[in-house]
C-alpha cells in the first residue's frame, strides 16, 4: 500500500556490493545467522516459480546434479529438489543444514545427530555437506547446476569462483540469486531503511567473479510476499544488523517497524501486507563454453 506522504526514492545505493568495513565485521555478520535457523526460515521468502524455471531452462543433462552453496535453511536446495534434481546443500552451519533436513519432505528428526566434522548427510534427493563454499570437499565435475542464494557476498568471490569452476560438469551453469525488497517504491524504500536492509544493491549491481566464469544472462523478476504485520516486524530479526545489535537498538528497529505499519501506513495489526520484492538473477558458464 503506497504512501503518499513518503519522500520520493532517492538513488537506490552508492554500492556495487555490501560493505561491511573489515575481514572481522564480515565474518561476525555472516556467523549471526547460524543460530537464526527456525526464524530465517519461517520469515525470509523462497524463490519464486519464474525464477527456478529460468535457472532450470539453462540445465542440460537427464535427472541433473545440484550442488546449493550457502544453502542456510535449504529453500532453494528444497526448491530444486522439488523439481527433480539431485541437490547438495552445503553451508559452514550444521545448524541451519539440520532446520533444512527437518523443513524437507519426509525429513529425518534425527539429522542432528550428525558428528561435527564435515560430512556427507543423505536424505532422499537431498544432502548436506558442511563446509564452506570455497572448499566443499565434493568431487570434480560433480554438478551440472551449482546455485547461491543470498550468500554470494558472503563467500571470498576469487575462491569460491575457482571452486564453481571445479564443482561444474561440461557445459554446466553457476546461479547466483537475490531476493531483494522492491525499493523503487516509496514505502517499500521508507521500510527497508527503518528494517536496515543492507542487501540493497545499485540498479546496475553485477557480482564479483572470477576470470574462469563469465556472465551468459540476467534478469530480473518482480512479484510479492503476502505477510501478516507481525512477521513484517520479525523479518527485520532475521537481517544482520539486527541480529547483532544491542538490545536497546534492537528494540527501537523493532518498535519503529511496527509504528510505520500500523500508525503511519494504517495497517491494522495482524492485517496481510504484500510486501514487493525484485529477484536477481544472473546465469555464468565457465569461460570458452558460452
Amino acid at each position: 500500500m503506497p504512501d503518499p506522504v513518503d519522500p520520493p526514492v532517492p538513488a537506490i545505493s552508492a554500492r556495487d556490493e555490501p560493505r561491511f568495513g573489515s575481514a572481522e565485521r564480515k565474518g561476525a555478520l555472516a556467523a549471526a545467522f547460524q543460530s537464526q535457523g527456525e526464524d530465517y526460515d519461517r520469515l525470509r521468502p523462497g524463490y519464486p516459480p519464474a525464477v527456478l524455471d529460468a535457472i532450470l531452462a539453462e540445465v542440460s543433462g537427464a535427472g541433473p546434479r545440484a550442488v546449493d552453496l550457502g544453502a542456510g535453511t535449504g529453500k532453494l536446495s528444497w526448491a530444486l529438489a522439488q523439481r527433480g534434481l539431485a541437490v547438495t546443500a552445503v553451508d559452514t552451519s550444521r545448524a541451519m543444514l539440520e532446520t533444512a533436513l527437518r523443513r524437507g519432505p519426509s525429513a529425518d528428526p534425527d539429522a542432528g545427530s550428525a558428528p561435527a566434522a564435515p560430512t556427507l548427510d543423505t536424505l532422499s534427493t537431498l544432502a548436506t555437506q558442511v563446509a564452506p563454499a570455497e572448499a566443499t570437499g565434493l568431487p570434480d565435475s560433480s554438478a551440472e547446476l551449482v546455485t547461491v542464494a543470498q550468500a554470494w557476498h558472503w563467500f571470498d568471490a576469487e575462491a569460491a569462483s575457482d571452486e564453481v569452476t571445479r564443482l561444474l560438469a561440461p557445459g554446466g551453469v553457476l546461479a547466483l540469486v537475490w531476493n531483494i525488497l522492491d525499493v523503487t517504491i516509496p514505502w517499500v524504500h521508507r521500510l527497508s531503511r527503518i528494517m536496515h536492509a543492507g542487501d540493497i544493491h545499485r540498479e546496475d549491481f553485477t557480482p564479483t567473479v572470477g576470470p574462469g566464469l563469465a556472465l551468459a544472462s540476467r534478469s530480473v523478476h518482480q512479484w510479492e510476499d503476502p505477510m501478516v504485520t507481525g512477521d513484517v516486524i520479525d523479518l527485520a530479526r532475521t537481517r544482520s544488523y539486527v541480529i547483532t545489535a544491542p538490545e536497546e537498538r534492537r528494540a527501537k528497529v523493532l518498535a519503529n517497524l511496527d509504528w510505520y505499519l500500523h500508525d503511519h501506513l494504517g495497517h491494522a495489526p495482524g492485517s496481510t501486507v504484500h510486501v514487493p520484492y525484485r529477484t536477481d538473477l544472473f546465469l555464468y558458464r565457465v569461460t570458452g563454453s558460452l
